[in-house]
C-alpha cells in the first residue's frame, strides 16, 4: 500500500504538550527514584541496613 496524503499511515504523530519538557515550568517530583531515596536515607541516617534496597520506608523530598 503506498504512502500519500489522503492514507492515515503516511501521517506524522504529534506529541502530546504534557510530555515536552523545553522551557516549560516544571512541576517538582514528589516521587523519588531508588536510588535517591538511599541516597537521602543515608544522609539523614534513617538507613538500617545499608545492603537492602527493597523494602525502602516512604520518604517525601527535601524541600
Amino acid at each position: 500500500m503506498p504512502l500519500d496524503e489522503n492514507n492515515l499511515l503516511g501521517k506524522i504523530m504529534t506529541q502530546h504538550p504534557s510530555f515536552t519538557r523545553g522551557g516549560a515550568v516544571t512541576k517538582k517530583r514528589s516521587v523519588l527514584k531508588r536510588h535517591e531515596r538511599v541516597d537521602l536515607l543515608k544522609k539523614r541516617g534513617q538507613l538500617a541496613d545499608p545492603e537492602k534496597v527493597l523494602g525502602l520506608p516512604k520518604t517525601r523530598p527535601e524541600e
